[in-house]
């Protein structure tokens, strides 16, 4: 049975002496006047001054208003930092928008400009006749508010009139042959162009695959024949060579288009072969250039014609 709970030996210490070997041995050793010891690394501790509670708390608090301090400060920055960047993109974009519209108007008047110097489609021409409508009744207009004018001058002023407009006219119709005959060799190139391009094909991986077939290496070859009679060459010799190569290529096939294109093409060679001039031949040069349109655009003599007039269809 243990001692008694309220009992002295209970509450009471107990020392007990034990011994323990350090990990490190030391000791101390007193000056003495039989003894010299070494004071080189010796220091001087003085206690400073004690730094009680009170005292750590102020710092604490001087530590944190300064934080709060620096970090109110850096938001501030930030966000004018914010607001100034903010303010510079949207002036840049407001600058860059100015400059594409800017741009965009001088491309707009650059093409009203040139649609009216050099108009190409129907509504080009469109605004050419409504101009040239607005622009007579404004003159008709002030010639009719001149009351000073008798009848005779009147009558000649309109009769300018008239005249300009007719002269305006005739031009307005010079344009719409140029525009015309520009737009025939384009849809002509574009026709070419469609026929002989390589065939497409969708391969297993997903992509796309260009092949030439023998149809659109024949419509190659008509296509550069067709290029070489339309184009001005610097010799005879280059002429009646191109000649020749398109009545081999008519030569394969017996009709009466081919059979015209023959005799056209001898004609030619005969008249190069007197040296007459180029500004005879240029009427025998253009039809034989229609007739060899035509021969490309039969699809028995050319195959990819037929896809071409299944493509329009």
């Amino acid at each position: 049975m243990g001692p008694a709970r309220f009992h002295r030996e209970t509450q009471t210490q107990e020392l007990v002496t034990r011994s323990l070997q350090s990990h490190r041995e030391s000791g101390t050793q007193m000056s003495r006047r039989d003894l010299k010891l070494d004071e080189s690394f010796d220091r001087h501790v003085t206690a400073r001054p004690y730094f009680d509670s009170y005292q750590l708390d102020s710092l604490r608090e001087d530590s944190v208003l300064l934080m709060q301090r620096l970090w109110r400060g850096f938001r501030a920055r930030l966000y004018v930092y914010n607001i100034r960047e903010q303010r510079r993109r949207v002036s840049n974009l407001a600058e860059i928008e100015a400059q594409e519209n800017e741009v965009e108007d001088i491309n707009r008047q650059r093409r009203e400009v040139n649609r009216r110097m050099h108009p190409n489609t129907v509504s080009d021409f469109e605004v050419l006749y409504n101009e040239l409508e607005k622009w007579r009744q404004v003159e008709y207009r002030k010639v009719r508010e001149q009351r000073q004018l008798d009848p005779s001058e009147r009558q000649r002023a309109l009769d300018a009139i008239l005249a300009k407009e007719t002269k305006l006219l005739q031009t307005i119709d010079r344009l719409k042959l140029t525009a015309t005959d520009a737009n025939r060799k384009q849809r002509i190139e574009a026709m070419l162009q469609f026929m002989a391009r390589p065939k497409q094909w969708q391969m297993s991986d997903g992509g796309i695959k260009e092949m030439h077939t023998p149809f659109t290496v024949r419509a190659k070859e008509l296509m550069d024949l067709y290029h070489g009679l339309r184009t001005p060459l610097s010799s005879v010799d280059e002429r009646l060579d191109m000649l020749l190569h398109v009545k081999w290529t008519v030569q394969e096939f017996d009709c009466a288009l081919t059979r015209e294109l023959v005799e056209l093409i001898d004609r030619e060679a005969d008249m190069l072969s007197r040296g007459r001039k180029e500004k005879s031949l240029e009427g025998l040069r253009k039809r034989l250039t229609n007739l060899f349109l035509q021969f490309i655009e039969t699809p028995e003599f050319n195959p990819e014609a037929a896809a071409l007039k299944h493509a329009r269809a």
